[in-house]
């Protein structure tokens, strides 16, 4: 497996991890009348300046011929 592969996995399963909550589920947890981001219901929150993933990839041993 290439390390670029890997490195995308891992970016991969942090993006389902921090995906929005559905129209439906503000509705159901703040009612009707409230105007609410669907992202103040994620547990797992993400912002791309202030704090990075650490998705490095895994570190391979060096093949030397000896």
């Amino acid at each position: 497996m290439k390390a670029e592969y890997q490195k995308k996995i891992a970016l991969g399963v942090a993006q389902r991890h921090t995906t929005w909550a559905p129209v439906w589920a503000v509705v159901k947890a703040f009612g009707k009348g409230k105007r609410k981001h669907p992202s103040e219901l994620t547990v797992q929150r993400r912002q791309w300046r202030r704090t990075k993933l650490k998705a490095v990839p895994r570190r391979t041993p060096n093949k030397h011929l000896g």
